[in-house]
């Protein structure tokens, strides 16, 4: 039996080589690393008995490592907080996630490039009751630290009338019976130096002027309605609105100082028309003109008749302290009247203090309140599109435009879903950077996701965790949010306390 012949084994690479009289080069060899010394000794299960030694319940295990984007870590690690603020402005309480203090300084935020702010715009919403109107008062308080001064623009409730009298600043009251009157169709500081200036210097400025007033009669003439639907007011009415005032103030003879005048002015000259006034209008006759305007008259004259007349129709009698830390004008002689004058009253106020601050100083600072807005805003699609106007002009003039209101939905009730209003009322959510949401019921819940884009995380703070104490609010700071709990000193509780009525106080 004959062996299997084994195979011999075959050349490799450097004997093939060296065949062929080649050497490969030899390979450096790595010299013997000295191992390191351990750090740390194993324990035994219950660790050495020595002193300064205890016990391992268990070995330590392994540390592993892992990457993920910034939108998946809150998820695995839920304690991770928003990038904190800047701390400059007021210091409105503490920021629940990251154990620190909270900032708001709307104006700050807007010139720093690390803060996704670009409006100092703030809505406040909230459930009566859960601290509103206490972040509103103590907002206000703590900004006058920095040179801010207060402005509400329309005081329905008189809720601001304790921080006027703890600054000794008495409330300028509107109602039927007192005396004192606001023209919206006042020039306000516009008017100084109007003889000085050149053709383009007037022609600019009265662009500004007359600007203000058509939005202000556009919103007044739309809030009147007949049935349920609001009186026109297109570019007809406009053309001729704009003849009668320029009329009236002497701006179309080129006077060089022009006259103020008022709405009862108006509806006159739109009810007796001048021939230059119908001719200017491109109207055949005195019959047609009035024919063509008898909705705008009945609109006009319902403002100087109706439930407001002698507040807003008359030449202004009111002396506002600039200087003074805070300012406020009363409506609560209004309530009786219906919501529906209170709006009208709050659109007359808006425009008359847009009017005040165009032509504001560089470092005149100033806070509008607006209380009560959805008031003004059932008034129609032109009411909004003038508080829509203000809202747009706050960087211009230096101010922040603080709006209280109940909830988001409050925006949505000012006609039908789709409409012209709703739509603009649904744009003034992104006019508004910084969104301060209270607690609310969760009936809200699904406003809140659609309105505001929140999440359920987001949902459930402002439903559930705002909900059990009062001053708990889900601060929205651009696409940032913060659970912010605000903090008062006894002093600014006294003052913000509103339920005096309730307790029976005096």
């Amino acid at each position: 039996m004959t062996r299997p012949r084994r195979s011999r084994p075959g050349r490799d690479v450097g004997r093939l080589l060296a065949d062929f009289g080649h050497d490969l080069p030899a390979a450096a060899v790595e010299p013997a690393r000295a191992k390191e010394a351990r750090l740390f000794t194993r324990a035994s299960r219950r660790g050495p008995r020595r002193a300064g030694r205890g016990w391992a319940a268990s070995p330590a295990a392994p540390v592993s490592s892992w990457r993920m984007t910034s939108d998946q870590a809150p998820v695995l690690w839920p304690l991770i907080a928003t990038p904190g603020l800047p701390p400059t402005g007021a210091q409105m309480g503490i920021d629940v996630l990251s154990g620190g203090s909270f900032y708001a300084d709307p104006f700050g935020w807007v010139l720093r490039d690390d803060v996704p702010v670009t409006n100092p715009n703030v809505m406040c919403f909230g459930k009566p009751g859960r601290g509103k109107s206490a972040t509103t008062k103590a907002f206000l308080l703590r900004m006058m630290d920095f040179g801010y001064r207060a402005l509400v623009l329309g005081d329905p409730k008189d809720e601001y009338e304790p921080l006027c009298t703890f600054f000794g600043v008495d409330p300028i009251r509107i109602g039927p019976g007192l005396p004192a009157r606001i023209n919206p169709l006042s020039f306000g500081p516009l008017a100084a130096g109007w003889d000085t200036l050149d053709r383009h210097g007037a022609h600019t400025r009265s662009g500004i002027v007359f600007g203000r007033w058509l939005t202000l009669i556009r919103g007044l003439v739309g809030s009147q309605r007949i049935g349920a639907t609001p009186v026109p007011f297109g570019p007809v009415e406009e053309q001729v609105v704009k003849a009668a005032l320029r009329d009236l103030t002497g701006y179309a003879t080129g006077a060089t100082r022009l006259a103020e005048t008022t709405i009862p002015a108006l509806w006159h000259q739109l009810t007796t028309p001048t021939p230059q006034l119908i001719e200017e209008c491109r109207y055949a006759s005195a019959r047609q003109f009035l024919d063509e305007t008898r909705l705008l008259r009945d609109a006009l004259g319902q403002l100087v008749d109706g439930a407001l007349a002698g507040l807003f129709d008359a030449h202004t009698t009111i002396d506002v302290d600039w200087d003074a830390p805070i300012a406020s004008l009363s409506l609560s002689r209004l309530m009786p009247l219906g919501d529906e004058a209170v709006g009208i009253a709050l659109t007359c106020l808006s425009s008359w203090g847009r009017g005040m601050r165009e032509n504001a100083t560089p470092g005149d600072l100033r806070i509008n309140v607006r209380d009560e807005v959805w008031k003004q805003m059932r008034l129609g699609p032109e009411a909004v599109k003038s508080f829509d106007q203000d809202l747009r002009l706050s960087r211009a003039a230096g101010d922040i435009q603080w709006v209280n209101a109940h909830k988001p939905a409050d925006l949505l009730s000012v006609g039908d879903a789709g409409s012209q209003a709703v739509t603009i009322a649904k744009d003034l959510l992104h006019l508004t950077d910084v969104k301060i949401l209270h607690g609310q019921d969760h009936g809200v819940a699904a406003d809140l996701e659609d309105l505001l884009g929140l999440g359920p995380i987001a949902r459930d703070v402002v439903t559930r965790w705002a909900m059990q104490g009062k001053g708990r609010a889900l601060w929205c700071v651009g696409d940032q949010q913060y659970k912010v709990q605000t903090v008062l000193h006894p002093l600014e509780a006294a003052l913000t306390f509103t339920n005096d009525a309730i307790t029976g106080a005096a």
